[in-house]
């Protein structure tokens, strides 16, 4: 018999330690291979080096990428703990396109019943974005922005060929913007929702797994 391959990492990478007490409050039971989940650091450049540094690790090399946390949604009529499933992630320097997002969408709505999720663009900014900048953001044609999935995504693939996706939990939206992020500690869904996220992750992982034909 030919040898099994070995499994294929999955690398989840998050900016803030409550996003990242958030997912291992989750649980990892169920992935179909070995799982990091790696605080970068809030902004663009911290996690192009978190991510740049983590993929260099030989035991990561291979390993399929998935930026996640909490976002700013851009569309009108989005709520807090509402998901974002990214189709592409964007800015200033280019566009990553995602892997399975049909599957995240399927998989969310089955861990998360009643949870909306939106499908679209997700961009990248150096700033927590308000106001009208918020506004000009989804003329582009973008549903929500954070700070980190653009270069987290851009990272991963210049490190080598691999799946990537990114999930979001929007934390405010035009009509409920947030004085400051700090505030997410105070009582919204976001949290929670980010918290019973990893299901859906798990299985977008052990999918990569499968045969391709």
């Amino acid at each position: 018999m030919s040898p099994q391959p070995a499994p294929v990492p999955l690398l989840i990478a998050c900016a803030l330690g409550i996003e990242q007490f958030a997912l291992r409050a989750g649980g990892r039971g169920g992935a179909g291979g070995p799982v990091t989940v790696l605080r970068t650091g809030m902004g663009p450049a911290a996690a192009e080096r978190a991510v740049t540094r983590m993929l260099a690790d030989p035991a990561l090399r291979d390993a399929a990428v998935l930026a996640t946390g909490f976002c700013a949604g851009l569309a009108p009529g989005m709520h807090p703990g509402d998901l974002v499933v990214a189709e592409e992630t964007r800015d200033a320097r280019g566009t990553t396109a995602c892997v399975g997002t049909e599957l995240l969408v399927k998989e969310l709505a089955r861990a998360l019943p009643g949870r909306t999720v939106h499908t679209g663009p997700l961009t990248g900014s150096d700033h927590v974005v308000r106001g009208p900048e918020r506004s000009a953001l989804r003329a582009t044609g973008a549903i929500a922005v954070d700070m980190e999935s653009a270069v987290t995504l851009q990272s991963a693939v210049r490190a080598g060929e691999r799946p990537v996706a990114a999930v979001r939990v929007v934390v405010d939206a035009p009509e409920h913007e947030l004085v400051r992020i700090g505030t997410v500690r105070g009582g919204i869904s976001a949290f929670r929702v980010l918290r019973s996220v990893l299901p859906a992750f798990f299985e977008w992982h052990r999918s990569l797994l499968l045969p391709r034909r």
